[in-house]
Parts: structure tokens; sequence; C-alpha cells
């Protein structure tokens, strides 16, 4: 621990009910930089990093806690619980309780009472109880404002500093741009905190998507801050009942099912193969006039939606008319199926529009997906065969492939695999993955035939000098082991993302696709990493698929268009009585599928073009010699952009 001469205070250990421990075991705290750990707290937890936070002690008794761990750090004033993750910074005064694990290992912050030291407190305590709110106010206003300016200064500087000082000509995403009946048929990024304005273009927050009257949410996701979620979504404690469907481990699930609002309800569905996870990310928001559905990219945690280049795409259903209760479609029977293999909770409740009902899979067929803009590619464990065979995993995509259409330019066209996770992989495997993701004829019926693969994965350097630095690598969870196979070598590709304004916002979005040029043939926008537990691998000579996790994404085909893809749960103002006015026969009108740098012809008689934000570059550039891809096990000495080596707690 660093101090002054100054002591300003003490943290006291408390135990789980809040009460002192023991108060010689109290850590004193000085003017300046204190320094505290698993040594200075003395526990035996390894959660808690040996320089886990610092805490800057000023003269008039308050501090600021800044964290120093990979783990978050909790914040208890006035009834708030603030939560702090790795670089950010809370203030703290007399009486405030700091958890150094979220809902572990509590500290009470008393100011010292030397008689010493009350003349340097006296400052303090001559100002009111209001005078020091509106201070705090303004205060954290202007550190709100630095802070910005700071982040879109940074990110300016980086790009100069590699040579990616951005022009109008490389700024593709200024200009997309799609009317919000058409938004269905394409994704949004997510918005991204110290990026130029123009990066952020239609870029969506949480904010944007959980809003309005919402009756019912189903909130599906592997990792779940409650604590950040309800103070971005404080409405979520106020609806009637919220499901969450997560894949969270015993310590954080305690913490869950001790602090939840009486409204939710925690589900965790079985997994009958071991190593398995629940990582599918969805929302299932329900509305007096109908259903959104979301899916998308990221944790419910406050990193995923604010420094991370992701992905999100949603669509809202009316509910069935009474005379269409038993007509169904697709993407209608894959959602159920799904909804049903994760073993929901009967839930009971009443709805101002239907009356008392149970929530079960099966409730979600009142809804009218005649309109949806894709077809759904989930993953659900198990050893799947007979009539399951093709439900799941890669061999649902391969299926749905197989019955469709695609321009002659895409015969043995490139894929692409863009992901945040790489598992065990061996080249049969990866074979095997090609030839589900080549399925599909071209327009004289002849198969498309195999597609090379590139691997998009970020380097060491890309890491090194991104948004957050090193810690961005803890994102991107792939051993040594995984990743330096030498058979992966010829599938590396860059991430270069300079059109999209995120060459240094690293990737969790999960995106595979097959491409000619800024063409796109199909797009998968999905929570599955590059992995068997993920996409499933074949068994007993091709008739059987071993799953071991839950997963869920959405499949983009070019299509005819569809009325209804403009009603909106939300607005009034679009209805799904709201026919899209045009010229154009809708029903001979098909979508034509490009990236954001496509400079051909955007309308013709018989296709609309939509555009697709994807992030990366296309044709992805390979690696260079110089170029090592990301692994988090290994040791990186030099520096990052935070002046910080990896891993930082040896």
């Amino acid at each position: 621990m660093t101090t002054s001469q100054v002591k300003i205070g003490f943290l006291i250990p408390l135990n789980n009910n809040l009460e002192e421990n023991n108060s010689n075991s109290k850590l004193p705290i000085y003017e300046g930089i204190n320094v505290l750990g698993r040594n200075d707290i003395s526990v035996a937890d390894k959660r808690v990093s040996r320089k886990h936070v610092s805490l800057i002690g000023s003269v008039d008794g308050s501090a600021n806690v800044v964290v120093e761990s990979s783990n978050p750090v909790v914040i208890r004033s006035r009834d708030q619980r603030i939560k702090l993750c790795f670089q950010e910074k809370g203030g703290i005064l007399n009486g405030d309780i700091v958890e150094m694990i979220p809902g572990n290992h509590f500290f009470k912050y008393v100011n010292v009472d030397d008689e010493k030291d009350k003349t340097s407190m006296q400052i303090y305590q001559r100002v009111s109880t209001q005078e020091t709110i509106l201070i705090q106010n303004e205060e954290v206003t202007l550190k709100r404002k630095r802070q910005i300016d700071e982040d879109e200064a940074y990110a300016r500087a980086l790009q100069v500093e590699n040579g990616l000082a951005f022009q109008d000509d490389s700024e593709a995403i200024r200009h997309f741009s799609v009317p919000k009946d058409r938004l269905p048929l394409t994704f949004q990024l997510l918005r991204v905190k110290g990026l130029p304005a123009w990066a952020n273009t239609s870029s969506v927050s949480i904010g944007d998507v959980i809003r309005g009257n919402v009756l019912f949410a189903v909130l599906s996701n592997y990792m779940v801050d409650m604590d950040w979620l309800l103070s971005v979504c404080p409405n979520l404690a106020k609806i009637s009942r919220v499901l969450v469907i997560h894949g969270e481990g015993d310590s954080t699930l305690y913490h869950l099912q001790k602090n939840k609002p009486a409204n939710w309800i925690l589900h965790k569905p079985p997994l009958p193969i071991s190593y398995g996870t629940h990582h599918s990310k969805a929302m299932l928001l329900v509305y007096p006039r109908g259903l959104r559905v979301v899916i998308h990219t990221s944790n419910l945690i406050s990193v995923d939606w604010n420094n991370k280049s992701q992905g999100l795409w949603m669509q809202d259903f009316p509910w069935k008319d009474q005379k269409d209760q038993s007509r169904s479609c697709g993407f209608e029977n894959d959602l159920i199926e799904y909804l049903s293999a994760l073993k929901l909770p009967e839930i009971s409740i009443n709805l101002p529009v239907i009356g008392n009902v149970k929530i079960i899979s099966s409730f979600f067929r009142r809804f009218d997906y005649s309109s949806a803009a894709v077809r759904l590619i989930a993953s659900v464990p198990g050893y799947h065969n007979g009539p399951n065979l093709k439900k799941w995993g890669h061999m649902k995509l391969r299926t749905i492939l197989q019955d469709c259409l695609f321009e002659k330019e895409f015969r043995n066209s490139p894929l692409v695999y863009q992901f945040s996770s790489l598992g065990s992989l061996d080249e049969k495997w990866m074979a095997e993955l090609a030839a589900s993701m080549s399925s599909g004829l071209a327009d004289d019926k002849t198969p498309l035939g195999l597609g090379k693969a590139q691997i998009i994965w970020p380097t060491v350097e890309d890491v090194r000098c991104s948004l957050e630095g090193y810690a961005a690598g803890s994102a991107i969870p792939s051993p040594q082991k995984n990743v330096e196979k030498d058979f992966l070598k010829k599938y590396w590709a860059k991430w270069k993302a300079i059109h999209s304004g995120r060459s240094h916002a690293m990737p969790h979005i999960k995106t595979f696709a097959r491409y000619n040029g800024q063409n796109i043939a199909w797009f998968l926008l999905t929570s599955s990493n590059l992995s068997k537990a993920a996409w499933g691998a074949l068994q007993k000579n091709n008739t059987q698929l071993m799953i071991r996790s839950y997963e869920l994404g959405v499949l983009f085909l070019p299509a005819t268009i569809k009325d209804g893809c403009g009603f909106s749960c939300t607005d009034d103002h679009c209805s799904f009585e709201g026919r899209r006015e045009s010229s154009i026969n809708t029903q001979e009108c098909r979508t034509k599928l490009v990236t954001l740098c496509y400079q051909g012809n955007r309308k013709t008689e018989s296709t609309e073009v939509i555009p697709f934000p994807v992030p990366y570059e296309l044709p992805p550039q390979p690696y260079s010699s110089a170029d090592v891809p990301w692994s988090w096990d290994r040791q990186y000495n030099k520096k990052d952009v935070h002046g910080q080596v990896w891993p930082r707690h040896v």
C-alpha cells in the first residue's frame, strides 16, 4: 500500500449481514493512492487480485475507487449499488460499503476521527448535505463530459498512430440508413463508447431495444450482470414477470437469487452433456400489440454493450387473428421447438390483452410470424439422430441452404467465419462444417460447390492497440493450444474494420457468411463460436449429431419481399395493416444482400438492395508472416495503450 502522511479513514470488514467483523483488522486509508488486494484484506479468494483496487484519498475524507482487476467491484451508497468494471472509477463517502467481489467481501468506509485529523476534515464538515450533492452532481457531469472528450481524442490518436485516420470514402457506416420497415431484413451494430459519432450511425443501445409497455419479458443469455441491467433498464424491476434464462455458475447465481427483484424468475436449462453451456443471447418481449423477438451477440454486462463490436437483429410480430390460430411457418416452428428444448418453468400471468395465461413454449404460437425476414439456426445439447439429425447446429444450416437458390456468382465462392472463441478443432471437423456452409444450389439447380473458408481473428497487436488494450483479450478466451495448431495457419485473416470505425473495438460479434466481393449469398448472426460444442459434430457414420451447448442465431437469405416487416409494438405510426406503398409488385421484388462497401446500382425494377453493416472488411486480408493470432494464456510484455502488460497479475 502506498501511503501519504495524512490518514483520512478506514475500511472496516463486515460480515454478510453487514455487521462489523473485527474492528482491529480495519485497513487505514491515507491521502493519495492506496493499493489494496488479496494480501491486504486477508482473503484466500483468488477472484480478488493482488492489486484489486486503488483508493485515491482526498484530505476532505472522500475517496475514489479505481478497479484494477478484471473482476468487478460494487459500491453501496445511499441505497444504490453501483457496479464498477476494469479501470472504472467511483466515489465513496463516509458510511459507504465496498464489495470487493459483487456479493462478497464487504468493507465499510469510515472517516478518521482522530483529533489530529479534525482540522483537515473541517472543510468537508462545513459543507451542507445539499451543497455536497450539488457539487457531486456537477463533478459527475464534468467527469462524464471529459471522459467522452478523452475517448474520442484517444480513438482518433489510435487511428492516426496506426495509419488509419479515416477519410470520407472509408466511413461507409455513415451511409448505413435503412427505412424502419426494412430493418428486419438486415441487422444493426451496437454503439461503442470512444468512437467518433459517424462510427455509431444507426447503431443501437439496450435502451433502444427494451422500451415501451412490456407486459412480460424473457431474457436469454450466458452472463447476466443484474445490477448493471437494472441501472440501464429500470423498468425490468416493474414488469409483471421477467424470466431470465442464463448460463451462470454457482457463485454468481447465488448473488442473483439473493438480490433479484421479486418479479424475476431464474432458469438454467438442463445440460445433459459435460462441458456444455447455455450461450444463447435473445429477448422475447410481449407487448399489448404483439411480440418483439431480439437475437444478439452481447452478454448482459456493461463492457459487452459499450466497448466491443457487437450485432443485433429484431423484429416485431402482431397477435394472430382468431381465424389464423392454426397457421404456422418455418420461423414459428423453429422458435417453438427451441423454446420447448429449454424446459421452461410454467409461469402464470394475467395479460390485459387476453387475461390469465400460462407462459410455456406453446404460448408463443399466439403471434403471427408470417412476415419473418429470417430463419432461426439453433443448437440444443444432446445426441441427435433420426428425424432430429437436421434440426440443430450446422445440420440445420445445411438443410435450409440445400433448398435455396443463389446467383451463379456464388459458385465455389469463399466462406468467412468470424467469432470470439475458438474450440479445439481438427481438419476433419473443419471439412464437415465447410460442407454444411457450402450447401445450396445455383440458379441452374447445380450445387454451388465447396467454398474456401477464412477465419477472421484478432492478432496480438489488434488486442494490444484496442480501445480496451489487453483487457479486451479476456473476452477472446481461446488458449494457445487451440489457436496455434499448424493446420489453422492457412485460415487466418485480419480483423480490419476501417469502414465501420471498429478496427480498435474488439469483436464479440459472431458471424458466418458466403460472399463474392461485396455481394452476400447468405449471412448468419449468431451466438455460436467456432467449436464442436456450439455447432455439433457428426458421429456414427454421420447418423448422429452431438451438441454440448445451447446457441441461437438468425440466417439472412435473399428472398421475396414480405409485407408486414414494418409492424411495430412500440411505434403507433407503424401498423401491420400499413403495407409498403410502391409501384413495385412486392411478390416479384427480391432482395439482394450486400456489404456497406457495395458500389453497384441500389435500385432496379425487380431487386431491392439490402445493405448489411458487416463490421469487417471483405474480402479479408490473410495474416502476414509477422502477425500472431491472439491467445489469452500467453504472456505479452510489450505494454498496451494503457501501459499494461498481460497477464496483469502473475
